[in-house]
C-alpha cells in the first residue's frame, strides 16, 4: 500500500523541494570562495615564512581546504536528490490529475479521501460505471505508488549523505580502475563496485576524469563537470589575455578574441542555467572550451527518464550557441511533457564533435566520421547506466548532425530505439534499413521553405565535386536514378528511402523548433513512441 495519500499528493508543492535542492547547490559558491581564501593564504605564509612551524601550518591549511572541499559533491548531490524528487511528484501529480479529470468525464466523483464514486445527482449507477471507477481507482493507485517510491527513494538517499557528514564525505581512492576509452558496460560495472564514499573521492579529486567517462552515471559526472566550471572559465580568460598581449594584436587575434567572447558569453549562459531552479534540472555531462567548444548537457535525468532524446545539433554549432541549441532540445521535451504529462522524459544536447564552421568544411563527410565512436560510445553509456526498466532512446539529427547520426549508426552502430533526421542534406546511406534500428523506426522530416532541399540533383552534385569536395555519396558512387538524392545520399524524407514522413511545416532550415510548427509534435511523438 503506497505511503503517500490522495489529499497529500494533491496538495503537495514540487517547486518548494526544487528550491531546497538549488539552495544547497547553492552553499557551493562560498564553500569554493573559503576555499581560495585558504589557498591564498597557505601562499602568503610559504612566501615570508620557513621552517618547521612553517611546514606544519601550510599542512594544517591544505588538510582544512581539503575538508571543505570534499563537501561540494555532497551539496551537488542534494540537489540531484530533490530535484529529482520534484520532477517524480510533477509526474505523480500528473498523473493524479489525470484520472481524476477521466471520473469527470465518465459521471464519476473522487472524494478528498481519493475514493470513487457515482456522481449522486445521476441518482443509479450501471455496470459502466463499476468498470470506470476500477479503472479511475487503479489510475490513483498508480499515481499514489509512484509518488510513494519516489518519496522513499529521496529519503534514502538524503539518509545516505547524512550519514556521510558524520562518517566523512570520501574514503581513500578506489586500487585501480578500467582506461578511459574501456566499454561504457565495464565502466560501469566497475563504478557500481565502489562505495559511495569511494565515488565521491573520485568525483573531488579526478573531476575532469569522471566528467567524460562514458558508462558513469550521469549524477556523478555531472558533479564532477561543476567542479570545473571555474577551471574552464579561468582557461578561457587566459586565452582571451594571450590575445590581447599581442603587439600588434592583427586581425586573426580580433578573430580570435572575438570567438573567446562569445565561448565565454556561452559557459556563462550555461552556467546560469545549470544553477537555475526552474523546471527540469541540467545535467553538464561533459565541456570543453578549446577551438570552437564541445558541451553535452542534459535536461533531466536521463538515468531515471522513461524516454531519452539525444540531439545533434549541425553547422556552425559551439559553445557560443549551445545556450541556444539547448533551447531547442528543451521546447521537443515540453511537448512530451504536454503530450504525455504522466511520463518523465529527458533531453541531451550532444555537441561532442567539431561541427563544420562553414559550408566549405560541411560538403565533407569527414567530421561527421570522426565523431562516430565518441556518439556510439556516448549512446551505450546511456544505456549501461540506465536506472529500471530500458528508456526508449531517440537520437535526433539536425543538418550535419543528421550526417554524424546516420554515419554513426551505420558505420558504428548506435544504441537508439528511434533516428530523427530533420532539415537533412542525407545521412550517409542509401536506405533506412542500413541504420540498424527497428523497422519503422526511422523518421524525417524536411520543411517546404528548408533551403537544403536546393542540392538535389546529380548535376549539383557534379559542381560541387568540381569545386574539390570529396561528397560522401559520389564517394561511394551512389547514383541519382530516383531524383531524391541528396549531398550525402538518398533523401531520408524520399519514400524510396524507407523512412517515415512527418510534417516539417513551411518554415526555413532552422524553423522546425518554432512554436506552432507541427515539426515539434512530430518530434515529440517520436521520442515518446506514439
Amino acid at each position: 500500500m503506497s505511503s503517500v495519500g490522495y489529499r497529500q499528493l494533491w496538495a503537495a508543492d514540487p517547486s518548494g523541494w526544487r528550491a531546497a535542492g538549488v539552495a544547497w547547490l547553492g552553499l557551493t559558491e562560498p564553500v569554493e570562495r573559503r576555499a581560495g581564501e585558504l589557498r591564498a593564504a597557505g601562499g602568503r605564509l610559504r612566501g615570508g615564512w620557513s621552517g618547521v612551524a612553517a611546514t606544519a601550518a601550510d599542512v594544517r591549511l591544505v588538510g582544512l581546504r581539503d575538508e571543505l572541499t570534499s563537501v561540494l559533491p555532497a551539496l551537488i548531490e542534494a540537489d540531484q536528490v530533490l530535484a529529482d524528487f520534484a520532477g517524480r511528484l510533477t509526474s505523480a501529480k500528473a498523473r493524479l490529475a489525470d484520472a481524476v479529470a477521466r471520473a469527470e468525464a465518465s459521471g464519476l466523483v473522487v472524494d478528498r479521501t481519493g475514493r470513487v464514486h457515482v456522481d449522486p445527482a445521476r441518482h443509479r449507477s450501471t455496470e459502466r460505471d463499476g468498470v470506470a471507477a476500477a479503472r479511475v481507482t487503479a489510475a490513483l493507485r498508480d499515481a499514489l505508488d509512484e509518488a510513494g517510491a519516489a518519496d522513499r527513494f529521496a529519503a534514502d538517499r538524503l539518509d545516505e549523505l547524512t550519514r556521510a557528514a558524520a562518517s566523512g564525505w570520501a574514503s581513500p581512492p578506489p586500487p585501480g580502475r578500467p582506461a578511459l576509452d574501456a566499454a561504457p558496460t565495464l565502466v560501469h560495472a566497475w563504478w557500481s563496485g565502489l562505495t559511495p564514499a569511494q565515488r565521491r573521492w573520485l568525483v573531488g579529486h579526478e573531476p575532469a576524469l569522471v566528467g567524460r567517462w562514458d558508462g558513469v552515471p550521469v549524477a556523478a559526472r555531472d558533479q564532477a563537470n561543476r567542479l570545473r566550471l571555474a577551471v574552464w572559465r579561468e582557461e578561457l580568460l587566459a586565452e582571451r589575455r594571450g590575445l590581447l598581449g599581442r603587439v600588434p594584436p592583427g586581425p586573426l587575434a580580433s578573430v580570435g578574441l572575438r570567438g573567446v567572447a562569445g565561448r565565454l558569453a556561452g559557459l556563462d549562459a550555461l552556467a546560469g542555467r545549470l544553477a537555475a531552479g526552474g523546471g527540469p534540472r541540467a545535467y553538464l555531462l561533459g565541456l570543453d572550451p578549446a577551438g570552437e567548444g564541445r558541451v553535452v548537457v542534459a535536461l533531466g535525468d536521463p538515468d531515471r527518464a522513461d524516454r531519452v532524446l539525444t540531439y545533434v545539433p549541425g553547422m556552425t554549432a559551439g559553445l557560443d550557441d549551445a545556450p541556444g541549441e539547448l533551447g531547442r532540445a528543451a521546447r521537443v521535451l515540453d511537448r512530451c511533457a504536454a503530450l504525455a504529462p504522466g511520463e518523465r522524459s529527458a533531453a541531451v544536447l550532444w555537441l561532442d564533435y567539431d561541427a563544420p564552421d562553414s559550408l566549405t568544411e560541411a560538403v565533407s563527410a569527414g567530421q561527421a566520421r570522426d565523431a562516430g565512436p565518441a556518439l556510439h560510445r556516448f549512446q551505450e553509456g546511456l544505456r549501461a547506466t540506465h536506472e529500471g526498466s530500458p528508456a526508449r532512446q531517440t537520437v535526433l539529427g539536425h543538418s550535419y548532425g543528421s550526417l554524424v547520426v546516420g554515419v554513426t549508426a551505420r558505420e558504428h552502430g548506435l544504441a537508439a530505439d528511434a533516428l530523427v533526421f530533420v532539415g537533412s542534406p542525407g545521412v550517409g546511406a542509401s536506405h533506412a534499413a542500413e541504420l540498424g534500428v527497428p523497422p519503422g523506426e526511422v523518421w524525417a522530416s524536411s520543411a517546404s521553405g528548408d533551403v537544403i532541399r536546393a542540392a538535389r540533383s546529380a548535376d549539383e552534385l557534379g559542381r560541387r565535386a568540381l569545386l574539390g569536395a570529396a561528397p560522401l555519396a559520389a564517394l561511394l558512387g551512389w547514383p541519382d536514378r530516383t531524383g531524391h538524392e541528396l549531398w550525402f545520399g538518398h533523401d531520408p524524407s524520399a519514400p524510396g528511402f524507407g523512412g517515415r514522413v512527418f510534417d516539417g511545416g513551411r518554415g526555413g532550415h532552422t524553423g522546425y523548433w518554432d512554436p506552432g510548427n507541427p515539426a515539434l509534435d512530430g518530434m515529440a511523438r517520436v521520442v515518446l513512441g506514439r
